[in-house]
């Protein structure tokens, strides 16, 4: 039975709960010994308070952070990063025979969802994950995760076209304005852009572009909130380091908490 001491510091007040360093360990964040060296460090919050007694025994559902940046105890949770082609639909399963998803993830145990879209021609980052709330968070236009795409058009795009689009246009289901653009290279008759959206809408990006009269010939979603494509080659997949998990984690946790604080 834990102290007083003990249930007051965050933990669940359980005693059936299992010892914190011992899901530190099961988890990877650290060996069990690294993991109570850090629990006496005082490194290691759990459900937003920090612990410090070696006794604490908390449940896999409890929030648990180390050095702030939250750990996920769930080992059922996968989180991998795939690289989709050009040609491959976003689903994981398509009516009409075309390319998906499922070849990439057909050797997981579990099943495994993909967070937001990409559409058939663009390629690019895109999340897999079996965390339904992570996934709700990450995808809901409403909390506002940022998308970086670079984008190929056809024409030379000027500045007054980047001011355009941050300023906002007018689309057939509403205005929109990027977060960010900035103009990378412009050759004769083409130009290479780099927008910035937290818009989820469809094939937003592209008819952006076109509306502006710069049609896209070649799409690339680079980065998805903290996550970045990084040198992963096209069709390839893996897993989430320990720190863009933590890194996502943090996001989702922020989202969540902003989303409460204004009633939504």
């Amino acid at each position: 039975m834990e102290s007083p001491e003990q249930l007051g510091n965050g933990a669940s007040d359980n005693s059936e709960g299992i010892r914190l360093q011992k899901l530190m360990a099961a988890s990877g964040v650290a060996s069990r010994r690294v993991s109570e060296q850090m629990i006496v460090a005082r490194r290691v919050s759990v459900n937003g308070k920090v612990v410090s007694e070696l006794g604490t025994r908390i449940q896999p559902t409890d929030r648990v952070s180390v050095d702030g940046v939250p750990i996920q105890l769930d080992t059922n949770k996968r989180y991998l990063i795939l690289n989709k082609p050009v040609g491959v639909v976003s689903t994981m399963m398509d009516e009409q025979g075309r390319p998906d998803l499922r070849s990439f993830v057909a050797d997981l145990d579990e099943r495994i969802y993909n967070v937001g879209r990409l559409d058939v021609q663009t390629s690019g980052l895109l999340l897999l994950t079996n965390d339904g709330e992570l996934a709700h968070v990450l995808a809901h236009p409403s909390f506002g995760v940022q998308k970086t795409y670079l984008a190929k058009t056809r024409g030379e795009i000027t500045p007054q076209t980047i001011a355009r689009l941050r300023k906002g246009i007018e689309l057939d289901d509403g205005p929109i304005a990027v977060d960010s653009a900035r103009l990378i290279q412009v050759r004769s008759g083409s130009s290479l852009i780099e927008m910035v959206l937290h818009s989820g809408r469809n094939r937003i990006v592209r008819r952006m572009l076109e509306a502006v009269g710069h049609p896209v010939v070649e799409l690339v979603r680079r980065s998805f909130g903290p996550l970045h494509l990084g040198s992963l080659k096209s069709g390839q997949m893996r897993e989430l380091t320990k720190v863009e998990l933590g890194s996502v984690l943090a996001l989702v946790e922020a989202a969540k908490s902003a989303n409460d604080s204004e009633g939504r």
